[in-house]
């Protein structure tokens, strides 16, 4: 999977982006950090499977947070530093 600004054949272009990478950051930090703090409560109170199984999920959150983080950094490469808001 490309790792560039967008990917390649999409439909969306510099002004109408395919995906809002701010928004897709946003939830994605929310979601590792619930499931994080979630697992935790899991773990002490000794409902291992679930525990387990959420800071997995906590992990994956992770993983896609620096995979939308690098191609915010080429977005930013390729517009020339331009701000974006969340939802774009």
């Amino acid at each position: 999977m490309p790792l560039g600004a967008q990917p390649r054949g999409r439909r969306g272009t510099v002004e109408e982006p395919y995906s809002p990478l701010n928004l897709r950051l946003v939830l994605a930090l929310v979601g590792m950090v619930v499931c994080a703090i979630l697992a935790t409560l899991l773990l002490r109170a000794g409902w291992t499977v679930p525990g387990w199984l959420l800071a997995a999920w906590s992990a994956v959150a992770a993983v896609d947070a620096v995979v939308i983080q690098l191609r915010r950094r080429a977005r930013a490469r390729t517009e020339g530093g331009r701000k974006h808001s969340l939802f774009e």
